[in-house]
């Protein structure tokens, strides 16, 4: 955990929850797994507002705890989840994009509150959308559980753990923390509700407008107030779903520029088809036939058999190599590579930085070592036919940037110069850790900078735009991590 992430996560934390909860969870951060008396005593904050704090951090999954042996309990901030929140933005609009105004509203409710019953969703959602509408019209909690079900059909949403209850009729003494329990197959399955109504609208003041004192309405009871069906049932944004998404929009976009947008719209609907059935995490999608990819080809789409033949070949014989080739049965096998096609991002995002920061003569060195693999600075002069006291003060400043990294290669033990090969080389996990380091620093620069201006929303698209860069390396370096 880097300074500059904990900088970010503390920000990120204030800003949506403040001080306190800031407080406590940059302290879990910066120290690791602990108990709750050691948080207070540590942070100097009363055990009313720790216990507050850490409910506000569990309820947003920015906490897990763990229980251990003689009933001690410990807490543990994720501080990728708080690093999560800068997304928020871009994971709502692109459920507006996919499901309209109701698929943003749900979204966006369920990071406001982090947990919540699809009853009590739908509800809310009907509201705000009514509060939109003109007078007179409302919105029916049909439609609204309509976007929900299709959302949670995609798995853009799904449930939380539940309570797990024993089936023993003597339970003892109950444990110091719940153990939550989920099956797979129910992650993503909607209670059957009757939800029947419609939005209503806030009470306009108007009416209080002479300045009358209201009339006291008699309270009325809900100690009797019936539970909803999904009582206990409680729903949540899945963000790796999100970001399946993002990195297949990306994918899609970068076989446009290369190709063209037939190309590209062939590799969506191989992707469209792969959404539900391959993990996020996965390396490459499920094998497709070439009959399956015809018959799921968007309505009106008009090419023949034979033509998508042509492009799938084309796709694989591809040197970036984001198709492949698996089989020969259905008309023929293909599969996504969507590490490999993970590793171009990265690659192309490091030489647009390379490019911008040291001009195009250092990109052009840069992508010659990237294709080379390996070279010695004579081999570079060669290659990219820059004058030689040019190649070496572009070598070296990439080299003490980070982006290229020299390699020593000793012809004998005594690692004399003379007899030693010096390789410049590109290692792309480490340049994106270190890009991706430099991103979270200047996301950092930039919401301290936010708030210091008066204008709120000066500089909020440059955070999104360089929260993208961060969202290709990290998924990158996941992704190669997963592999080694």
């Amino acid at each position: 955990m880097t300074q500059a992430e904990i900088k970010l996560c503390s920000l990120l934390l204030q800003e949506h929850f403040g001080e306190i909860v800031e407080k406590i969870g940059v302290h879990l951060i910066r120290t690791g797994s602990q108990p709750i008396r050691v948080i207070v005593h540590d942070t100097g904050t009363s055990l009313d507002q720790v216990k507050k704090a850490l409910c506000v951090l569990i309820q947003h999954n920015l906490v897990i705890y763990q229980v251990y042996r003689r009933g001690m309990v410990e807490y543990e901030a994720q501080c990728s989840r708080v690093l999560r929140m800068l997304r928020y933005p871009r994971y709502i609009y692109t459920a507006k994009t996919l499901y309209n105004d109701t698929g943003e509203l749900i979204v966006e409710e369920l990071l406001l509150n982090g947990k919540m019953t699809m009853s009590d969703l739908v509800k809310k959602v009907a509201d705000r959308l009514t509060e939109t509408m003109e007078d007179g019209k409302t919105m029916d909690y049909a439609e609204v559980s309509s976007t929900f079900v299709r959302l949670a059909d995609t798995h853009f949403v799904q449930r939380c753990p539940l309570v797990h209850v024993t089936e023993n009729s003597d339970p003892g003494p109950l444990p110091p923390a719940p153990t939550l329990v989920i099956n797979e197959k129910d992650m993503y399955l909607v209670p059957k509700l009757s939800l029947i109504g419609k939005g209503k609208r806030r009470r306009s003041s108007e009416d209080d407008a002479t300045g009358e004192p209201k009339a006291k309405k008699p309270k009325h009871t809900t100690d009797n107030k019936e539970p909803t069906p999904d009582d206990g049932i409680y729903w949540q944004a899945n963000l790796d779903r999100f970001h399946q998404h993002f990195r297949d929009q990306a994918i899609v976009s970068a076989v446009a520029n290369r190709m063209d947008q037939t190309s590209s719209e062939i590799v969506r609907t191989m992707l469209r088809m792969s959404e539900v059935t391959t993990r996020s995490s996965a390396p490459f999608t499920q094998p497709l036939s070439s009959n399956e990819i015809f018959r799921s080809l968007p309505v009106g789409y008009n090419i023949s058999k034979q033509i998508l033949d042509q492009y799938l070949t084309l796709l694989a014989d591809d040197p970036l190599e984001f198709v492949g080739k698996s089989g020969d049965s259905g008309g023929g096998m293909y599969i996504i590579n969507l590490h490999k096609a993970l590793g171009s991002l990265a690659r192309a995002s490091l030489e647009s930085v390379v490019q911008e920061r040291f001009g195009s003569r250092c990109a052009r060195i840069f992508r010659l070592v990237l294709q080379k693999k390996h070279l010695e600075q004579k081999q570079v002069e060669d290659f990219a036919m820059i004058p030689a006291k040019e190649a070496k003060d572009m070598l070296y400043k990439m080299l003490s940037e980070n982006f290229i990294s020299l390699q020593e290669i000793p012809k004998t033990p005594d690692h004399a110069p003379s007899r030693t090969f010096y390789l410049y080389t590109v290692n792309i996990l480490s340049a994106a850790r270190m890009l991706l380091h430099r991103c979270y620093k200047s996301i950092a620069n930039l919401i301290e900078r936010r708030q210091f201006e008066t204008k709120e929303n000066k500089l909020d698209a440059s955070e999104i735009q360089v929260d993208e860069t961060i969202f290709l390396l990290e998924s990158y370096i996941e992704s190669t991590m997963k592999r080694q």
